[in-house]
């Protein structure tokens, strides 16, 4: 009896050995160094987090924080584009180590996903053409008006708690494909972060934002729930980046200035 009872124990043991050995091998950042590259899902068109400029190079806060990520490990950087709705489905199918976005980590999110350590807080701001009526971010929502918001965003469920009345009209293609539809009055306004919206005023003057904000939330980037190294250094990496100033410096050029818009000017949609 003991004699099985001691194999039981050594097969226990044996399996708790290989669940491990396959959790090591499982390691994505041990995947990121051993293939010299680090795999990004980014949007495809939403600046000032990701988008193409006019000389045709990819940009914007988040391509150059994950790039300064894989030059300080030594590795190549591949971004991956994605629609604003298909960031999630390509962390979680594995296509992407991890996305890197303006995004807020909701609840129900936080089921599929791990999100980092907020890298900023933003507003949630709504806008309009000057020629609306509108003048604080409550005027916008009645009944009878429609907001335009991008499909899949977060901002959906800000619209619903806090404009219950208004129409929500959702749009694929990002902030751009929203700010479009505010100036071709398929919306009577649009939501989008602060940081995009103050873009969309110099490319639209015709635009102003709203007084007071409906919502202000964290930003992170996110990967699977499984990846708890990769979560932790990429958490680690922030917390290095803010000491050494770099994090400021990117974040007070992306998202407190409109100095890209000038600078690295995005390719006009449509």
């Amino acid at each position: 009896m003991r004699k099985i009872t001691k194999l039981f124990g050594l097969g226990l043991f044996a399996l708790g050995l290989s669940a491990f050995a396959q959790s090591a091998s499982a390691d994505v950042v041990n995947d990121i160094v051993k293939r010299g590259e680090m795999r990004v899902a980014v949007q495809t068109q939403g600046p000032p987090i990701s988008y193409i400029d006019t000389n045709g190079n990819r940009t914007g806060f988040a391509v150059e924080l994950v790039q300064m990520m894989a030059d300080d490990i030594g590795v190549k950087l591949n971004l991956l584009d994605y629609d604003w709705k298909g960031l999630i489905p390509a962390v979680t199918s594995g296509k992407a180590d991890f996305l890197a976005a303006d995004m807020t980590p909701k609840a129900t999110r936080a089921l599929v996903l791990n999100f980092t350590d907020p890298y900023m807080f933003s507003r949630n701001v709504i806008y309009s053409k000057k020629s609306k009526s509108f003048v604080t971010w409550q005027d916008a929502c009645v009944k009878g008006t429609a907001i335009a918001v991008t499909q899949g965003s977060s901002n959906i469920g800000v619209l619903k708690a806090k404009c219950p009345a208004a129409t929500i009209k959702q749009f694929t293609g990002g902030g751009p494909a929203v700010a479009q539809a505010v100036a071709a009055d398929r919306a009577d306004a649009g939501i989008n972060d602060e940081a995009s919206a103050k873009g969309y005023m110099i490319e639209y003057p015709e635009f102003h934002i709203l007084q007071g904000a409906p919502d202000r939330g964290p930003l992170s980037f996110a990967t699977r729930p499984d990846e708890t190294h990769l979560l932790e250094w990429m958490n680690n990496y922030i917390m290095l980046i803010k000491a050494d100033g770099r994090l400021d410096k990117l974040i007070n050029y992306w998202m407190f200035s409109t100095d890209w818009k000038k600078d690295r000017t995005p390719v006009p949609k449509g």
